[in-house]
Formats: structure tokens, C-alpha cells, sequence
């Protein structure tokens, strides 16, 4: 399909969405909307074409850049995570007049971003249910067994930091993960979350990586 017919396409659907919103609208909208137009010369014909007019521009518009570059037959997609991941603080950086290109430290998110592979694809865990919560070894061999060590405990404390009771000991070849609630609804959310999902927690991760990549701490000093 030609990227002219995706387009017409697209137009379309709009058409079709701003008609669907349209049809929403109640007697008392059309009623308001009546009186609008003996106020300014403008039925509500006028009004819904005019509508339909703004809900078309809206649209095309908010498909932004990728949009037009999908359109026009373009990738868009980086093709890695860690690699999009950069690519996006990066963009931030550069736009941002106050960047303090002295201190900024890409290699740091890398190496935290290799991390959080390994943490997440390579880690062994072994979950033990608790009366109150959950008991998790996390386990690894050599670059994986590096960023469970460096990862897991750091997560811990931040964890503490939102109301979460969270505490980690060392193992030979990893972490103990224990994290427990009192409130029957939170233990079983704990229970169900598992090692994963208790990870992904927090809004800070986003925050942090680019406060790394700004050299404003090291990887992993939550």
C-alpha cells in the first residue's frame, strides 16, 4: 500500500471518530449549541463542520514526527532497548540550554543499563512464600552475579524510601530478597508481584538514568 493511501486512510478513521464523537453529543449539547449559533450567525452545522475540522488537524498533528516518518516509509524503531533508552536521554540532554556537557557521563548508563539486563533475563531466583510475605535468592555467575550484588540492594533501599519494608543479605553467589507487608490485600500484591514485579516498582528509574547520564551520581547510588 502506497504511503498516500495509508494517509487517505488515516483521514478517514479520523472522519469516522469526529462523526462518532459527534453523535454523542445530547439534545442539550444541540440545544446550547443552537443557541450559539443565532448568537453569532453560526448554525450547528457550521459548528460540527468546524468540529470535525479541528479533530482532523489534532489528529495529524499529535502523530508528530514519527508519524510523518512512518508515513513517509521510514523506520522509526532504534532496534534495541538499551540503545533506544540512550538515544532518549541523549535527545534530552541536547535540548536542555543548562547541560553541563563536563559532567555528563553516558558510559554510566551503559554499564547501569547492562545491568538491568542481566538482573532481569540472566538472574536465577528461587521464591519462598512467607506467612507475610516473600523470600527471593537471586543468583548469578560472574557479570550477572556483579549486577545482582550492585542492583538488588539498591532497589531495596528505595523501596523503604515508599512505604515498602524490604531488606537484603548476602549470599555467595547472590542476594537474599525479602520483602513483607502487614496488610493481608499488601501481602498477597507482594505474593503475586514476585521477584520481577516487585523490581519494576518506583517511578525513579527513568529519573535516575538521566541523572547518571548528567554525572550527577554513580550508577547505583539511589
Amino acid at each position: 500500500m502506497s504511503p498516500s493511501w495509508k494517509l487517505g486512510l488515516v483521514a478517514v478513521g479520523l472522519v469516522a471518530a469526529a462523526s462518532f464523537a459527534a453523535a454523542q453529543v445530547t439534545p442539550e449539547d444541540h440545544s446550547m449549541h443552537g443557541r450559539m449559533g443565532m448568537m453569532d450567525g453560526k448554525g450547528p452545522m457550521q459548528d460540527h463542520h468546524r468540529m470535525m475540522q479541528e479533530m482532523m488537524h489534532k489528529g495529524m498533528k499529535g502523530m508528530g514526527q514519527r508519524g510523518m516518518i512512518m508515513h513517509s516509509g521510514q523506520p522509526t524503531m532504534p532496534g534495541q532497548d538499551a540503545f533506544g533508552a540512550i538515544q532518549e536521554i541523549v535527545g534530552i540532554l541536547e535540548a536542555a540550554p543548562n547541560t553541563d556537557w563536563s559532567k555528563v557521563n553516558i558510559s554510566a548508563l551503559r554499564e547501569h543499563l547492562i545491568d538491568m539486563n542481566e538482573v532481569t533475563l540472566k538472574a536465577v531466583t528461587r521464591e519462598r512464600e512467607l506467612d507475610d510475605g516473600i523470600e527471593i535468592a537471586v543468583t548469578g555467575e560472574g557479570r550477572t552475579l556483579d549486577a545482582i550484588k550492585r542492583m538488588v540492594p539498591a532497589h531495596a533501599r528505595e523501596l523503604t524510601k515508599t512505604g515498602w519494608s524490604a531488606t537484603t543479605e548476602d549470599l555467595p553467589n547472590g542476594v537474599k530478597f525479602t520483602v513483607t507487608g502487614t496488610d493481608p490485600q499488601k501481602v498477597l500484591r507482594i505474593k503475586g508481584l514476585g521477584y520481577m514485579g516487585i523490581m519494576v516498582q518506583g517511578g525513579h528509574h527513568q529519573l535516575h538514568h538521566l541523572a547518571m547520564a548528567r554525572g550527577e551520581f554513580g550508577p547505583h547510588q539511589h
